[in-house]
């Protein structure tokens, strides 16, 4: 071995220790602000969210999440935390944000039978026809969980029972006409007039 190998050994041997306990700390200093917002508002901290969405001139509250596309919004809905939901919609969080399944915050409160936040974010500009990827609207989702309260809230907001999905090809109409076990649900639909439909409907896999 020559004098000049010997001292590159020698060097990446000090070298490797310090570079594996840097590491932590590198990691820490690249976090992204938007990710330590997100990371504040699923650990509920919540001076931490209110001191980000303070700051001036800085837009945290639409951040998504990299590995899902979530937004904060999703984070609270799923939680059921709606003094958070009425905290952020207030900060301009958008209430049509989607992942990266074309999931809203309302199709998520839906689903999880949420009628006072689909309330709120359809008051904050949350659309009742947006569908996530495989075209389920809320409506569809309320009809399947045979959610009459939910499915009556999203008609008087203007849902439309006629929006098919894109894996049967059914609308929330056929569906219910279908389910002979919930025919309040279909005989409230049927009440319903036929809507001219926008193209509305979430992205296709």
């Amino acid at each position: 071995m020559t004098l000049r190998t010997a001292s590159l050994a020698f060097a990446l041997l000090v070298a490797t220790p310090l570079a594996l306990v840097s590491t932590p700390a590198m990691a820490q200093i690249g976090q992204s602000a938007g990710y330590k917002f997100l990371q504040s508002v699923k650990d509920a901290k919540n001076d931490e969210v209110i001191a980000a969405l303070e700051k001036p001139g800085v837009t945290l509250v639409n951040t998504r999440d990299r590995s899902t596309g979530e937004g904060a919004l999703h984070i609270v809905v799923r939680r059921g935390d709606m003094a958070y939901v009425s905290y952020l919609l207030s900060k301009g969080a958008d209430a049509n944000l989607r992942d990266d399944k074309g999931e809203t915050a309302m199709l998520l409160a839906t689903r999880l039978g949420r009628k006072e936040m689909v309330d709120a974010l359809a008051k904050s500009g949350g659309n009742v026809n947006l569908a996530d990827a495989r075209g389920e609207t809320p409506l569809i989702i309320a009809v399947q969980r045979r959610d009459q309260s939910l499915v009556r809230t999203l008609l008087d907001l203007g849902a439309d029972p006629d929006q098919a999905d894109h894996l049967q090809g059914f609308s929330a109409r056929e569906y219910a006409q279908q389910d002979k076990r919930s025919p309040s649900i279909a005989q409230m639909i049927e009440a319903s007039p036929k809507k001219v439909r926008k193209a509305v409907s979430g992205p296709t896999l």
